[in-house]
This record gives C-alpha cells, sequence and structure tokens, in this order.
C-alpha cells in the first residue's frame, strides 16, 4: 500500500528543464517607492514614540527617576532639585513627537531622491540584472 507522499516522491523525482531568465531593472517608479517609504516611515515614528512613552513610564515605576533626583540632590546639596524640573513628561512628549515628523519627512525625501538617483545611473549604465532560474 502507498502513501500519497510515496506517490508526490516519485513524481518529483521527473527531472524538468531548467529555465534560466534574465531580467533587468531599468526604472524604478518613484511614486511607488514613495508610497512605501512613507508607510515605513510612519511606523518607525509610531514605534519611537511609543518607545519614548514607555522608556519614561518604566524609568518612572521602578524608581530610576527617583534615584536620579536623589543623586542631583547630593551633587547640588539642595532638596528642590528634580529631573522634572529639567525634562518633563510632556515635554519628552512633544521632543518624540518632533523627532518622529522630522524622521518621517526625511526618510519619504531620502527615499524619493534615492529613486530618482537610481534611474539617472540606470540609464548610464543599464540598470540591476537579476537571474532567475526554474528548479
Amino acid at each position: 500500500m502507498t502513501s500519497v507522499a510515496d506517490k508526490l516522491a516519485r513524481k518529483s523525482e521527473r527531472r524538468t528543464a531548467t529555465k534560466q531568465v534574465r531580467l533587468r531593472l531599468v526604472k524604478v517608479d518613484v511614486w511607488s517607492v514613495v508610497k512605501i517609504a512613507a508607510i515605513l516611515a510612519l511606523c518607525i515614528a509610531v514605534v519611537m514614540v511609543v518607545a519614548a512613552v514607555l522608556l519614561w513610564l518604566v524609568l518612572q515605576q521602578t524608581g530610576v527617576m527617583q534615584s536620579i533626583d536623589d543623586l542631583l540632590n547630593d551633587v547640588t546639596g539642595s532638596k528642590g532639585v528634580t529631573v522634572e524640573s529639567f525634562v518633563s513628561f510632556p515635554g519628552m512628549l512633544m521632543f518624540s513627537l518632533i523627532t518622529a515628523v522630522l524622521q518621517f519627512i526625511v526618510t519619504t525625501a531620502l527615499a524619493a531622491i534615492g529613486a530618482a538617483v537610481y534611474n539617472l545611473i540606470a540609464r548610464i549604465t543599464g540598470g540591476l540584472v537579476f537571474g532567475f532560474t526554474n528548479q
């Protein structure tokens, strides 16, 4: 009695003709690159903001902020110095949002510039050649 796996193994023993295809990438659509880069940059920006908020909350909950406050009070010799007098949660959140927006703009612009430069270089060099085989 033979199983389905045995039948499939016998079928796969036949050798097929190997076909090779060489494709040349001579042009990249700049608008498509901009859209993909914008989506990826938006994901990275969201991750940056969430990571900043989570880092602040973890430092606050684990007592690291209080330890830094104690260290600052020991160094300065006063009792009213706190980390939050220099950097507050809303200030840190605003900084991370501004950084995320700048990262979004720069990443998207660099991707568009990179696609345009590739198109110019591909006109001169003929583009990239990719080889594919059927095995």
